[in-house]
């Protein structure tokens, strides 16, 4: 299906492949892993076409069509939801667009007199709509936006006029609703709430084309895929069976190579020591020379490259009064659409709640009141004695200074703290060396966010309210994320769609459903054994 032959390719001075070869059937779910920047969405751009290798060969079967989706979908406006979804598959959607304008044309008393014109040609454009199974498409594309969490207003409403995270949505919808022979997903799972990403974990296991794609979720790369294909130094490494199981394979490997590596070395060693000692003696000449020509032509074990991985140690926060956040008989709505009517809510030193619901259903409302940021139309919110509160919005991100340093912005935060402590912290939260230096406005979304959480994390509050705290991170910055946070030792109250994440760090779940607000003792892994679902509304297997 796809191919890549020897393919070398150079960006600038980076080089990011040299000869490095890898293929995808027909059927096979492949998941591509590699740091940030070594080449994957490069990758994608050439088995597109977008770009060419530098040498090598791309090769894909003929006639196969490749759907490709990106962090970058481009404008759309002026259609709705639904027609830029039907987009994707070609005339139909130019039909169904030509239906709409004829349908308002029969309405309007302006028009009365073209009539039999405007009826000829609805019947046509209709007739064609039909032949293309163009009233099918429609169907199959508003269950795809359904399924990624769109209410039927959202669909019907000018795509224009949605936020960026949505509009990724409408793109990605595009693609599977073309259900092409090959699909390129590069971080499908970025803007996605827990529910959209339990709806399409199940329609890409059902896909039966080659799936090759790169995510952050852990759980949800577990889920689809059975081979895994890293970029590591210019090649490309093919493992068979999940993320966990390559993790594992790759650990070995790498402690079999350090293990040769060390062998050699410590034959190198004995070898030298022997040349250094007899060299000047005439009556060791010949086995000396012999050394030395058999050293020459020993090939060397390369030591593994490690993985920098820095562990983030915790202060320990000061310690806060039993009650932490306390509400009572809260009422909140936003117009005419309650979203609170009447909770109590409680939350004591040491518990971490997480906030499950599906959209719309309040999680975010919930941590601004708790946070301040929002005030309830009716009912107390409490925020207990010696509490001091660090709160991750994704409107935090925003409030960086454009022109400071990352060191800059953390010298600012904590001018006591030295400059040690800071890179230190920097390089837990993958800023080594010169990043560092970069300004604040040419940041990634995820560096952002990985700023914003040093700065938080640094002299710790006893109260983390964290509002999808991972969205931007990858998996590397995660799993730090996760050891930091399982040793911190005070509460936590945070909303998230990573299942690795809520299963690792809570111990009491808040359910909000349309039916009312359900509290379980215990974290997300008993909640999901104790209503077989993954997330509110969804029901086993859905």
């Amino acid at each position: 299906m796809i191919r890549l032959d020897n393919i070398s390719k150079q960006n600038g001075h980076q080089i990011l492949f040299i000869e490095a070869s890898m293929g995808v059937q027909k059927g096979e779910k492949v998941g591509l892993v590699g740091p940030n920047g070594a080449g994957k969405t490069t990758l994608f751009r050439m088995i597109t076409g977008q770009e060419q290798p530098d040498d090598g060969l791309v090769a894909i079967d003929p006639g196969m069509t490749i759907g490709y989706f990106s962090q970058d979908v481009g404008e759309m406006s002026g259609q709705s939801a639904v027609a830029a979804v039907m987009d994707g598959v070609g005339p139909v959607s130019a039909l169904a667009a030509e239906m709409a304008r004829l349908e308002a044309a029969m309405v309007d008393p302006d028009q009365a007199d073209q009539m039999d014109a405007i009826l000829e040609r609805y019947g046509e454009v209709q007739g064609r709509f039909e032949e293309l199974d163009g009233y099918a498409l429609e169907a199959r594309a508003r269950e795809v936006l359904a399924g990624l969490s769109f209410s039927q207003e959202r669909m019907d409403g000018d795509v224009g006029l949605l936020s960026g995270g949505w509009k990724m949505r409408v793109a990605l919808a595009r693609i599977l609703l073309m259900r092409p022979d090959g699909m390129l997903l590069d971080e499908p799972s970025n803007h996605l709430d827990l529910e959209s990403l339990i709806w399409l974990e199940a329609f890409l296991k059902n896909y039966d084309g080659a799936l090759l794609m790169t995510s952050h979720d852990r759980a949800f790369m577990n889920r689809i895929i059975g081979k895994v294909v890293e970029i590591d130094g210019g090649s490309l490494i093919t493992y068979s069976g999940d993320l966990d199981f390559y993790e594992q394979q790759r650990a070995l490997g790498e402690a079999q190579r350090q293990a040769q590596y060390e062998r050699q070395q410590a034959m190198l060693a004995k070898e030298i020591k022997f040349i250094e000692r007899f060299k000047a003696r005439a009556s060791h000449a010949a086995q000396v020379q012999s050394r030395v020509k058999k050293l020459d032509k020993i090939e060397r074990v390369e030591a593994p490259r490690r993985r920098q991985a820095v562990q983030f140690e915790f202060q320990s926060p000061p310690r806060s009064g039993d009650d932490v956040i306390s509400l009572r008989n809260i009422h909140k709505g936003y117009g005419a659409q309650p979203i609170y009517e009447g909770l109590d809510f409680l939350v004591r030193r040491k518990e971490r709640w997480c906030v499950l619901g599906a959209n719309g259903a309040g999680k975010s409302t919930l941590l601004k009141l708790v946070a301040g940021d929002t005030k309830p139309d009716q009912g107390v919110v409490n925020i207990g004695a010696s509490v001091r509160m660090g709160y991750f919005a994704q409107h935090s991100m925003d409030l960086l200074d454009g022109e400071e340093t990352i060191f800059e912005s953390l010298e600012r935060s904590f001018p006591q703290a030295g400059q040690g402590a800071l890179r230190t912290l920097a390089g837990c939260f993958g800023f080594s060396g010169d990043d560092v230096e970069k300004p604040c406005r040419v940041l990634s979304g995820g560096e952002k966010a990985r700023l914003v959480m040093a700065k938080m994390l640094f002299d710790p509050p006893n109260l983390l309210v964290l509002d999808e705290p991972t969205n931007h991170l990858d998996m590397a910055t995660k799993e730090m994320l996760v050891a930091a946070l399982a040793d911190f030792e005070g509460t936590m109250l945070f909303v998230s769609h990573d299942r690795h994440f809520l299963a690792a760090l809570s111990n009491r779940v808040l359910e909000l459903t349309p039916e009312g607000v359900h509290q379980y003792g215990g974290g997300y892994t008993e909640y999901v054994t104790r209503t077989g679902q993954e997330a509110p509304g969804l029901h086993p297997g859905g």
